[in-house]
């Protein structure tokens, strides 16, 4: 009988600082927004709480005008009981391509220094020769190396195949395994099947992370939990739901009383969620208008990449495309051997789509990051890149069959002696050595102790100016937007983790 059993809650990983405002936002929540509530959500306890990386680091400089390392500080002080977790995408650490190996050092010494203690590190195509590197240093830093398996649907991913991963993982040292559903495709029952079958093969602590796009998220995380997973990854009820995580307080109510109870407080998880409520209403500009699509099993975009492709399709007036981009996205994740969609093959499959549909002709423009991905510069493809768009894209030039990064030289000292005094420490280097075009003019208002304030009223006076002169009535002026780079057609540029770093 269940209630002999020996209690064994589960424990829960809240992603509202981090993946649940990625995914709905578009990674626009302010730190301002989330210190007041810090405090409160130190008190639940949390496994762990996830409050940096993926497109969090991007956006910060980019869109809000500020340091993500000064984020970093300002929670761990907020949050000094809860574990800080960041998702750390292994030799792209916070971008979208490969770094040096040195970069990815002294990334994850001073992530660690700054406040991270597990890094979740993941590699988009499941080649663990991409996570060697990362997890050796964030293992030598003392922090918990939790190292991700990208979960997706094809031929080619079974079962099997996630479970010889997961033990080569922890043969490199991982100290917990996680499931990432990044797109919401792991059904209950699979699910069940997956972490049963690691619960009896490794030793480790299993984590599962989804989100909720196709509605099956709840279900999924309860079956899961039946086969006895150990931790798992929830959002807040105002900030879940949607391309987000399943909500804390579902999980909570529906544990309670059994050996699994998290035994966690709902009346204080209710104050918590109210206060997002209201911070959500600030947001409302970028929120996509996605919620449930059970489409998702079919185009496998994950959940932070479709609320941006969104937002770009919208800003090009575009928005009509979005069915025919996502028909388009299942053909050409096919023929570039059935990668997962994440950052950055996300990306990749996406940019590559979206230009097929553009112009009415399959492959008839093929990016440079495609090419690079086709000739191994990204890693080990799951399955063959068929022959026809290798062809296209290569010619007869043969892909790498070494590690990719092992063909990078190092890029500290280089990128120290590029951004000279404008950095004041070596995190400022680091952010210009990841993000050169993003961190150069943050840094540089920041020297000058200016921020966006300053330029929007520069540039409202000077719009004013111009219709005095032409003694034309002013309009009333709309509250400013963060500036953002151009997006074109011909460029897909802009969001991070929509291909912002597309070259042509």
């Amino acid at each position: 009988m269940a209630e002999a059993r020996e209690a064994k809650p589960v424990r829960i990983t809240d992603t509202s600082f981090r993946d649940a405002h990625q995914s709905l936002l578009a990674t626009r929540m302010r730190t301002e927004d989330m210190l007041p509530i810090a405090p409160k959500m130190d008190q639940v306890g949390f496994h762990s709480m996830e409050v940096w990386g993926g497109a969090t680091f991007d956006s910060a400089m980019r869109y809000l005008n500020e340091d993500p390392w000064e984020r970093l500080r300002l929670l761990k002080e907020k949050l000094p009981n809860t574990p800080l977790q960041m998702l750390l995408r292994a030799q792209n650490v916070v971008g979208y391509k490969h770094y040096p190996d040195d970069i990815v050092e002294r990334f994850i010494v001073r992530a660690k220094a700054n406040g991270i203690d597990i890094f979740r590190i993941f590699d988009a195509l499941n080649d663990p020769r991409n996570m060697a590197w990362a997890m050796k240093i964030a293992k030598r830093e003392g922090a918990h190396v939790q190292a991700a398996i990208c979960y997706t649907i094809s031929p080619v991913h079974t079962i099997e195949k996630y479970v010889e991963m997961a033990k080569e993982l922890v043969d490199m040292g991982a100290d917990s395994i996680c499931i990432k559903d990044m797109a919401g495709l792991l059904s209950p029952y699979v699910a069940y099947e997956l972490v049963s079958r690691l619960k009896q093969e490794i030793e480790v602590p299993i984590q599962l992370h989804t989100h909720y796009t196709s509605g099956m998220a709840t279900a999924t995380v309860l079956k899961a939990i039946e086969a006895g997973v150990d931790i798992v990854d929830t959002a807040i009820s105002s900030l879940a739901l949607g391309s987000s995580q399943p909500p804390v307080e579902t999980l909570v109510a529906i544990l309670k009383g059994t050996p699994r109870d998290p035994g966690l407080d709902l009346k204080l998880l209710s104050e918590i969620a109210e206060y997002f409520s209201k911070v959500r209403e600030k947001y409302k500009a970028f929120e996509a208008p996605l919620r449930v699509d059970v489409n998702v099993l079919r185009y496998q975009i994950p959940g932070g990449m479709l609320s941006n492709l969104v937002a770009q399709l919208k800003e090009q007036k575009a928005l009509h495309l979005l069915p025919k981009v996502l028909e388009e996205v299942p053909r050409v994740r096919e023929e570039l051997g059935y990668p997962p969609l994440v950052t950055p093959t996300s990306q990749i499959v996406g940019t590559q789509a979206v230009l097929n549909v553009l112009f009415g002709e399959r492959y008839k423009i093929i990016p440079q990051e495609v090419k690079a991905y086709i000739k191994g510069f990204y890693g080990r493809p799951p399955a063959p890149i068929d022959p026809e768009v290798k062809k296209l894209a290569i010619g007869d030039e043969e892909p790498i069959n070494c590690r990719p990064a092992d063909l990078i030289p190092p890029g500290f000292e280089k990128a120290k002696e590029e951004i000279g005094p404008l950095a004041k420490s070596e995190e400022d280097i680091l952010s210009y050595a990841l993000f050169p075009q993003v961190a150069r003019p943050f840094l540089e208002r920041r020297a000058k102790g200016t921020g966006f304030k300053e330029e929007i009223t520069a540039a409202i006076a000077a719009l004013l100016n111009l219709r005095r002169k032409k003694k034309v009535a002013p309009a009333p002026v709309a509250q400013p937007r963060p500036m953002q780079p151009a997006f074109s057609p011909w460029k897909l540029a802009g969001r991070p983790g929509t291909g912002g770093w597309v070259r042509w």
